[in-house]
């Protein structure tokens, strides 16, 4: 089962909390998943379809429990390549017209389809529990989350523009900044954040779900914060053999001029301090010095080497007799 799934699965069992609220949800429910269909002249039906087994089982609650229809669940058998399960509920001509008035889809005097109003109702939305219970509700009908091990993404998608600016201004109310974007045809409101999205799943009241997401995330920031810390200490290390071993170059360079007994001891002294501890620090060089050095100093000496080092292959190249000049080893 999908991140999604469980997550709705969740929310389908939670507590109806009361009726207003419970039609705020059906409202956003039938417009994200219902159907209105023209059955002869002035008849209509409302149809809820769903893959996902439990969001039908709570329609059923909703409509027994805010709006007093008893209807009955119907099976149908996909014929896509991933066969699955269809779960159909059906509202009847009798019981249609009063519910499209009460979700605020139709008004008393108006059954014209062509002036259905499908946004976001106001007078569904008017407090923070409804607000929550009509979010909670178009989650269920036309929402899903990413599994957070993957990556962090959350949205709603609709096929009508002002209904996914509607969804988006109600996450506004509550903090929770959404994007609303036209793919293929259909709106989407997406949240990408990944506090957001935990703060989402709050808001639904899916506990469990928040948990789950908040464990992954803690562990995923955890992995990402060791890998910075090794890539750090990995491009330290390089930076540390990269330069020891140009030290060591330059005094392989002073070797091959015969200069080494030519330097100046506190030189010197370092010198076959660095061929004998290759991978050791400028700070451990230091101490091993009598009397120890900062690295600082220690730095400092070995530029120091590294001029003469450079002098005497500069020497070479033009063929002019390598020799340490008093200019070379100035402290």
């Amino acid at each position: 089962m999908t991140f999604s799934s469980k997550t709705k699965d969740e929310l389908s069992r939670t507590e109806i909390d009361d009726i207003l609220s419970a039609k705020s949800e059906t409202a956003a429910l039938v417009r994200t998943m219902g159907y209105v269909t023209l059955k002869g002249f002035n008849k209509m039906e409302i149809e809820f379809s769903t893959a996902n087994a439990a969001v039908a089982r709570r329609i059923f609650r909703l409509l027994k429990t805010a709006f007093e229809i008893s209807t009955q669940v119907s099976v149908e058998k996909t014929n896509r390549l991933k066969k699955h399960n269809n779960y159909i509920i059906k509202i009847g001509d009798e019981e249609a017209k009063n519910f499209l008035q009460e979700t605020g889809i139709a008004s008393a005097d108006n059954f014209n389809i062509m002036t259905f109003d499908f946004g976001v109702p106001e007078g569904l939305t008017k407090n923070d529990a409804c607000k929550r219970a009509y979010i909670k509700g178009a989650f269920m009908g036309c929402g899903s989350i990413s599994d957070p091990e993957k990556s962090y993404h959350a949205e709603f998608i609709s096929s009508r523009e002002e209904h996914s600016k509607g969804i988006c201004r109600l996450l506004e109310g509550f903090g929770i900044m959404g994007k609303t974007i036209l793919r293929k045809n259909y709106y989407v409101t997406y949240i990408k954040e990944s506090e957001q999205i935990s703060d989402l799943l709050a808001l639904l009241g899916a506990n469990n779900a928040v948990l789950e997401f908040e464990n992954v995330r803690a562990v995923k920031e955890t992995r990402n914060q060791i890998n910075r810390v090794i890539n750090c200490e990995t491009a330290n290390l390089d930076k540390i053999v990269d330069t020891s071993m140009r030290q060591i170059n330059n005094i392989k360079v002073l070797k091959k001029h015969k200069a080494m007994d030519r330097l100046p001891e506190h030189l010197k002294e370092l010198a076959y301090l660095r061929l004998k501890h290759t991978n050791a620090s400028l700070k451990e060089l230091g101490e091993m010095l009598n009397p120890p050095l900062g690295k600082s100093g220690v730095n400092h000496r070995l530029r120091k080497i590294e001029e003469i080092a450079e002098g005497l292959s500069g020497h070479e190249k033009r063929g002019v007799n390598s020799e340490i000049t008093k200019s070379n080893i100035k402290k």
